[in-house]
Parts: C-alpha cells; sequence; structure tokens
C-alpha cells in the first residue's frame, strides 16, 4: 500500500486521516497541535514534528489546510516545508478550499503531473463515515492513481478537469451554498416578524421542491440556535473572498455573491466568524432584527 503523508489535522483532516488509517495505509501525520497527532497515534499513525519530516519517505501527500496563508507555510516555509523533502514521483493532494492564484503557484511549484487539487463537499459528518465528495483537478494520470486512496475517505470521487478547476468549483459549490444560507436566514427573521411560527414555516418549505437538504439542516440549527462550529462564519467568508478575486480576474460579474460577502462581513464585525453558518440567524433574529445589519449592533 501507499505510504502516506497527511498535513493539517482540524474538524475535518482528523477524520479523513483516521479514514486512511483504519484503511490500513502507513500514515504519518503532522498539525500544529500535539493532541491531535496523538490522536492519530491511537489508529497506528507515526507522528512527525514538521510537514517536512512528515513527507520524507511518502508516497503520497495530502493536506487539508483553512487557507492559502496555512498551505504556503506548510509547502513552502524554508526551514519546515514539505516541498523540500519530496521525492520525484510523490503524489501531492491539495485538500483545502483555497484560492485559485494559490492552487495554480503550489502546482507550478509542486509539478503538474503529480499534483491534485482535491477540494471536497461535506462536513464532519460525512469526514467521519467516508461519506465526503471529492472535487478534483489535475492531470488524468494523477487522478486515476489517486481515486483508490481518495474513495477509501470519499463515497464519490469526480474529475473535474484540468489543475485549479476542482479549486473553482469548489468555491462556486460554496458560493451557491452560502447564498442560500443567506437567504434562508433572512426569511426566517421576515417571517418571524410577519406573525408566521418559524417551525411552521420550516416545515412546509422543507416540503417544497426548491428546498435544499443542506439548507433545511442549517435552518433547523438556526431554530435551534445550535451555532456549534461546523463550517464556521470565518471560513465560509473567506471562501466568498477567494470567489471574487478569481472573478475579478476573469472578468466575471458576481453581484449576488458580493452582496452575501457584505453580509458575512457583517457577521464578523457583530463577532460571530467562529459559529457555525448557522449563526446567519443572528443577524435577522426578530427580537434584534430592527438593528442587526449595523455592525454595532447588539448581539
Amino acid at each position: 500500500m501507499s505510504r502516506i503523508a497527511f498535513l493539517g489535522l482540524g474538524g475535518m483532516g482528523s477524520r479523513m486521516a483516521g479514514r486512511l488509517a483504519m484503511a490500513g495505509y502507513p500514515l504519518t501525520v503532522w498539525d500544529r497541535s500535539d493532541e491531535q497527532r496523538r490522536l492519530l497515534a491511537h489508529h497506528g499513525a507515526h507522528m512527525a514534528d514538521t510537514p517536512r519530516a512528515a513527507v520524507k519517505d511518502a508516497d503520497v501527500v495530502i493536506t487539508m489546510l483553512s487557507d492559502d496563508t496555512a498551505s504556503r507555510a506548510v509547502w513552502l516555509d524554508a526551514k519546515t516545508g514539505a516541498l523540500a523533502a519530496l521525492g520525484d514521483d510523490v503524489l501531492a493532494i491539495e485538500s483545502g478550499t483555497l484560492s485559485s492564484a494559490w492552487i495554480h503557484e503550489l502546482s507550478q511549484a509542486l509539478g503538474h503531473t503529480n499534483f491534485l487539487d482535491a477540494p471536497v463537499s461535506g462536513s464532519r459528518s460525512q469526514a467521519e463515515t467516508g461519506q465526503l465528495v471529492y472535487l478534483v483537478g489535475g492531470q488524468e494520470s494523477a487522478f486515476r492513481r489517486a481515486r483508490p486512496i481518495l474513495k477509501t475517505m470519499g463515497s464519490v470521487v469526480h474529475h473535474v478537469g484540468g489543475n485549479g478547476q476542482g479549486a473553482q468549483l469548489k468555491l462556486a459549490l460554496n458560493a451557491l451554498l452560502g447564498t442560500q444560507m443567506t437567504a434562508m436566514a433572512e426569511i426566517l427573521g421576515f417571517l418571524a416578524k410577519a406573525g408566521v411560527d418559524p417551525d411552521r414555516a420550516l416545515d412546509i418549505i422543507s416540503s417544497t421542491p426548491i428546498a435544499s437538504p443542506a439548507v433545511c439542516a442549517s435552518a433547523r440549527l438556526m431554530l435551534a440556535r445550535n451555532f456549534a462550529p461546523q463550517l464556521s462564519l470565518d471560513l465560509l467568508e473567506k471562501d466568498f473572498r477567494y470567489l471574487l478575486e478569481a472573478a475579478g480576474v476573469l472578468e466575471a460579474e458576481l453581484p449576488t455573491s458580493q452582496a452575501v460577502h457584505q453580509v458575512l462581513a457583517i457577521a464578523q464585525a457583530r463577532g460571530f466568524g467562529r459559529d457555525n453558518v448557522s449563526a446567519l440567524v443572528r443577524l435577522f433574529d426578530w427580537p434584534q432584527a430592527n438593528s442587526a445589519l449595523n455592525p454595532s449592533g447588539p448581539a
């Protein structure tokens, strides 16, 4: 079996790496958190002190990192970066939701032939059960090589196209999700102020063809006041920012995404950034709705 190095053991990465360990892959892991590394060691993984040490003997390197800054440091840091220790035929797979510009730069640094951008659709529960959906960009040969490994962590593995196209589709999917969730939060606030029972309204909305399962699930969290982070508002704002940066380069008009990004920025200013995306409802809550979109308004 391929020797795998997995870098980044956050809420998603730890579960993905756990799937690989349980499948029997020889696994070396790295994370800034000693606690996360020790948890994977209980599943048989070897712990490394740096990204460079983790990849030294790897056939495949998978990273799951939160943003461009974290990814750049893990790959390119002068003292600890993984790139300097990669063998000639190592397959590198970047699974974080990152910007198109950084993915392009990283693919050039790693070599197009052996690099895949492979972000995932799904949350922690899907990572835990191996039900993620992969959106893969890169050469066909690298995709075929990676597919059995990715299938250990995901139920569906799509080859979107060349390098960068998986990353672009993931940003688009998150924009679509964020737009729907923002609209749902806004509508629930409106209906409550109109005197319509929100729970009853959501039951009816959920029964219609226009309601997606993901948005209805988020709406349930909104009504339950459950803001425990799965997809945080900070991460969603980052995804919209990366999308809008890419749109600027492509001269693509995204007025709806711009509007949603402004709402997310207000939520961050109100101190909700670390909360789950369901916390968007706090901007439109019926007790505070009159001043919710004022960044300095009451929480």
